[in-house]
């Protein structure tokens, strides 16, 4: 287990933010959330597991929810998580999310056979926060396991917003602010004592914050209200389409069919809030989760391309390169030594 800082008790400061970053993080400050840790492990390779049903998650921890995003803090060591097939990567010091708590798999970097999930932790109900210690002797990977709830349509499954497994990896103020936030944490859930450990649900609110502010900077023009782009009555259901199905040639008369509203209005509400036209905002869209999948999954550049909506590798890179100034080959390399 990492080593707590000194003066653990005190929440870190939050980085300062880039001017850019502005509106984006007002907005995020609105989100109600609530979330707290509720489970910490520590596995050794090789280890595998599968995931509990979300449904019966959600009815262990916060039976009155709507939705709840299970999300993991990797305190230390390497592993990987995989949804419908896809396996994204992530090390010590990143955050991994799943948005709309979709069924996945979680391991190390040895092969393992996997196993259930709720056969390595005591039944429920449970009198002190479980501690998982799993796994055949070798390399360690500590992982600290949380989950929020809230009603905002930023986790909406049908807006799609994020992709199904999220991995950030904060740099530079932000990379500290997450990893002393892990240390904190940490600390908070080893106290047992129901009459002096300290409920990290304030702490978990903030990085979870911090780690939305670093994905959605990136996504098309967060500036000019993104957040309010997808509770626009007219934008979200356009939006919904273009997020669900990227690969897919979308026309302006399409999404406008979706909005019930003419290709005029929509335009002009995509200029108005977006500051992109609505066949802009789908390419900017889909250079955006072109990122992320470059970042933490090992699929090819030619299936990314497919991914998001281009015929050929060719194709997708020119248009990388013009929106990036860099081949995805080249984000890619650059993505990881971050």
């Amino acid at each position: 287990m990492p080593r707590s800082p000194t003066g653990h008790d005190q929440i870190p400061a939050v980085p300062d933010q880039e001017p850019r970053d502005a509106a984006l993080a007002d907005a995020l400050k609105r989100l109600h959330i609530q979330g707290a840790i509720f489970l910490h492990a520590r596995y050794t390779e090789g280890w595998a597991y599968s995931s509990v049903p979300t449904e019966d998650l959600a009815a262990l921890l916060a039976p009155q929810a709507r939705r709840i995003v299970p999300f993991h803090l990797v305190a230390e060591g390497r592993c990987w998580i995989e949804v419908g097939g896809d396996r994204h990567w992530a090390d010590a010091g990143d955050v991994i999310v799943l948005p709309y708590g979709d069924p996945h798999l979680m391991g190390g970097t040895e092969d393992s056979e996997i196993v259930d999930a709720m056969t390595l932790v005591d039944p429920p109900p449970w009198t002190s926060m479980p501690f998982i210690e799993y796994g055949h002797g070798g390399d360690p990977t500590h992982v600290v396991c949380g989950y929020l709830t809230s009603e905002d349509r930023l986790f909406d499954a049908d807006l799609r917003v994020f992709p199904p497994v999220l991995v950030v990896h904060p740099t530079g103020s932000a990379a500290e602010w997450v990893r002393a936030s892990i240390d904190y944490a940490l600390t908070q859930t080893s106290l047992v004592d129901s009459e002096h450990a300290e409920s990290p649900a304030h702490l978990v609110q903030l990085l979870f914050v911090e780690v939305l502010r670093l994905y959605l900077a990136e996504a098309p023009a967060p500036e000019l209200g993104f957040i309010r782009a997808i509770q626009n009555p007219v934008l979200a259901p356009a939006m919904a389409l273009i997020h669900r199905s990227p690969e897919r040639k979308w026309t302006v008369a399409e999404l406008a069919s979706a909005a019930a509203v003419s290709e005029s209005l929509l335009d002009e509400r995509f200029r108005g809030v977006l500051g992109l036209a609505p066949i802009r905002y789908l390419t900017a869209w889909r250079m955006h989760l072109a990122q992320d999948l470059l970042t933490s999954t090992e699929l090819g550049v030619a299936a990314i391309a497919r991914r998001v909506g281009y015929e050929s590798e060719e194709a997708f890179s020119r248009a990388f390169k013009r929106k990036h100034e860099t081949s995805p080959s080249a984000w890619r390399v650059r993505g990881r030594a971050g």
